[in-house]
């Protein structure tokens, strides 16, 4: 029988309704003979309101009682979704991420995994159990419970489809598949009936949060298609490598409202390197500029608001407080990216977008692009109407055919 794994975001299982409907889907679909996993997160807001009662406790709690605190929520939805499941007549089971065989580094609060063991999970499904997983979290090699970070359950379930060798992998939320743009910024935005993976992961990484970038990054490294659907089972797109008829196509723009812009001279590139690993902040764009060498030159670097949150709510002021008036820190602006397969193989598409910026009265602080993505840093207020016209623009028009190749 096919192994099928299924993940459930916090909004699909917000509610005891809303479990007794997800433990309904899943059993029509064992119905059907298959082998079934689910992956949960916590119920709606269940690990929003778990950090707030630690800073509550502690403004700056330890990062490991924060993961022996946070993995109680995906705990509680997966026994309550075996209860529901149970009452239905199916035999199903519950397993934490250490009883499944989800092996992480040591980094508390954003661990990797680093292997999978499903020797548990795989017994399970053997005994035609439906088993129900607790997402997000796993055991670090030193046997400590570890946090995957923002996403986690995503990744919990695609690293699991990869280990189990799944047919596929579900990832089933309260949107239908991915769009597009963000359709609450652009109406016009369509949903996509499939992506390739590095598409889908540019767009993970540039603010899309339909779908975690190490999930995809999983799922492209075993081959294995990922289905985005709304808990009800409708819609849908596919995530999976691309044929080469998707070349140079603009798949869609995705945008972040809030992102931080680090800028001072060379000379604090150490200490600012080491400020942000004690952080746990890698950032989203790095640049090192220089007219006479690197000894003497300008450090750039972008963080997302995911990261900073992560952080501190007072970055600035200790980023102040660290260096000063050595470094300038920017909180008023957002980025706007356009991505594609291949869509810079000529400077077609740049050339494009900028021109319609430009001819809008909008001029970018910053660009960056990569064989997937173009990206406009802007000021916040702008990030919108940027949005909602490069969209006009490169997708809008096409929206009849889906294409929007380079002209």
């Amino acid at each position: 029988m096919p192994v099928i794994v299924q993940k459930y975001g916090g909004s699909s299982v917000a509610t005891p309704e809303k479990i007794r409907e997800v433990a309904s889907r899943i059993s029509k679909i064992a119905d059907k003979g298959n082998k079934i996993v689910v992956v949960v997160s916590a119920m709606g807001k269940t690990t929003d309101e778990l950090l707030d009662l630690a800073k509550k406790v502690d403004p700056q709690p330890s990062e490991r009682e924060l993961d022996m605190l946070l993995s109680v929520g995906e705990r509680i939805t997966m026994s309550l979704l075996c209860m529901a499941l149970q009452r239905l007549g199916r035999d199903a089971i519950s397993l934490t991420g250490s009883q499944c065989g989800i092996i992480t580094n040591d980094a508390h609060y954003r661990a990797r995994i680093i292997e999978m063991r499903p020797v548990r999970v795989q017994d399970e499904l053997d005994r035609n159990r439906i088993v129900v997983i607790a997402g997000y979290q796993g055991m670090s090699y030193k046997r400590e419970i570890t946090t995957l970070g923002r996403g986690g359950s995503d990744t919990t379930a695609v690293a699991l489809a990869a280990a189990l060798g799944a047919e596929y992998c579900e990832i089933c939320s309260d949107v239908d598949g991915v769009y597009s743009a963000d359709p609450k910024v652009v109406h016009k935005a369509i949903r996509l009936d499939e992506i390739g993976y590095e598409v889908m992961q540019e767009m993970s990484e540039s603010g899309a949060r339909v779908l975690a970038a190490d999930a995809v990054e999983f799922a492209k490294k075993s081959g294995i298609a990922l289905y985005l659907r709304s808990a009800k089972g409708e819609g849908g797109t596919v995530v999976r490598k691309m044929p080469l008829s998707s070349l140079n196509r603009v798949a869609g723009i995705t945008h972040e409202d809030n992102v931080m812009l680090l800028e001072g001279r060379m000379n604090i590139l150490e200490d600012l390197l080491s400020f942000l690993d004690d952080k746990g902040l890698c950032g989203k764009q790095l640049v090192l500029f220089s007219e006479t060498g690197m000894g003497d030159g300008m450090v750039s670097l972008l963080l997302s608001a995911g990261d900073t949150a992560k952080a501190s709510n007072g970055l600035t002021e200790i980023l102040d407080q660290e260096f000063g008036d050595d470094l300038l820190v920017r909180n008023d602006l957002g980025a706007v990216s356009l991505l594609g397969e291949g869509i810079n193989t000529s400077h077609a598409n740049f050339r494009r977008a900028i021109d319609l910026l430009r001819k809008n009265k909008v001029e970018p602080l910053l660009a960056g692009t990569s064989r997937f993505r173009i990206t406009f840093l802007v000021e916040t207020v702008k990030v919108h109407q940027v949005t909602r016209l490069l969209h006009d623009e490169f997708i809008g028009l096409y929206s009849n055919n889906g294409s929007s190749e380079i002209l």
